[in-house]
C-alpha cells in the first residue's frame, strides 16, 4: 500500500471509526464515468471532492459523478461575491491531498457542502489519496460526522 493511501486510511478510522473499503482503479481511469465502470456502479454513486474559493476561503463540494457545480449557485449558497475552482497547489495546501485524489473524509478543509443526489445511495466512492484509488463511504456520514450541508448548487 502506498504512502498517500496508507495516510488516508489512518485519517479515515480517525474520523469515522472504521476503515472504508480501498481499491485501485486501472490504468487511464480519469474521470467519474470511467471509475463507475471500474467498479460496475452508477455515475452517480462516485463522488468528486472539488475544492473552490468562495471569497478566498477554502469549501470542499461533494459532487455527483453525473453532476457539475454551478459556480453561480454556489455563490449563492456561500452568499460570497466570487467563487473559482482552486489551483492545484491551493486544492493540496487547503484539503492535504492531491487534486484528483481528495478524499470524502480525512481531508482538511472546514466549510463542506455535499450534492443531495448523492444521499439515495448506502455506499458511494470517492478519491482516497491518490487519482488512482477509490474508498466506499456511507454518504450519510459526510453529514452526520463531517458536517457537510446539502445544497442543491448542481447542474
Amino acid at each position: 500500500m502506498d504512502e498517500p493511501t496508507a495516510r488516508f486510511r489512518r485519517r479515515a478510522r480517525e474520523t469515522l471509526g472504521t476503515t472504508p473499503e480501498v481499491r485501485d482503479l486501472p490504468a487511464g481511469t480519469h474521470s467519474a464515468a470511467d471509475a463507475a465502470a471500474a467498479l460496475d456502479c452508477s455515475t452517480e454513486a462516485i463522488v468528486k471532492s472539488i475544492v473552490f474559493l468562495a471569497d478566498d476561503e477554502p469549501v470542499l463540494v461533494y459532487t455527483a459523478g453525473h453532476h457539475e457545480v454551478a459556480e453561480s449557485a454556489l455563490a449563492a449558497e456561500l452568499d460570497a461575491e466570487g467563487v473559482e475552482l482552486a489551483d492545484p497547489e491551493t486544492v493540496e495546501e487547503v484539503s492535504g491531498w492531491p487534486i484528483g485524489g481528495v478524499p470524502p473524509v480525512g481531508h482538511e478543509v472546514d466549510r463542506t457542502l455535499i450534492d443531495p443526489a448523492l444521499q439515495q445511495f448506502e455506499t458511494i466512492w470517492g478519491g482516497a489519496g491518490t487519482p488512482e484509488t477509490v474508498a466506499a463511504v456511507d454518504p450519510a456520514d459526510l453529514v452526520t460526522v463531517i458536517g457537510a450541508d446539502p445544497a442543491d448548487i448542481f447542474e
